[in-house]
């Protein structure tokens, strides 16, 4: 699904127009992205959260050089579902 898809879903479902539901989206995404690099995160009650996770600082390798290389500490936003979003999700979808 893309954002196209997800904007056509909201005017069908509301009744707005094509181009409000592409600013409301718009907008949920720029507040979503603007509150994770402030390092605040994002609970939306039976959705799920948008979260921010610290990864530490680790070795790893440059292969074509193969000489050893050190990745700073750096923070990465991440999505954790809730337990009711899972739940709809494991009785709905069929595996193929």
């Amino acid at each position: 699904m893309t954002k196209a898809d997800i904007v056509s879903d909201i005017v069908e479902e509301t009744g707005l127009e094509r181009v409000e539901a592409l600013r409301v989206v718009e907008a949920f995404m720029t507040t979503v992205k603007s509150s994770l690099a402030k390092g605040k995160n994002v609970y939306l009650r039976g959705f799920g959260s948008f979260i921010v996770k610290e990864r530490a600082e680790k070795t790893g390798r440059n292969i074509s050089k193969n000489t050893a290389i050190i990745i700073p500490a750096h923070n990465i936003p991440s999505f954790k579902p809730a337990k009711t979003f899972i739940e709809d999700i494991k009785t709905s979808v069929k595996v193929k």
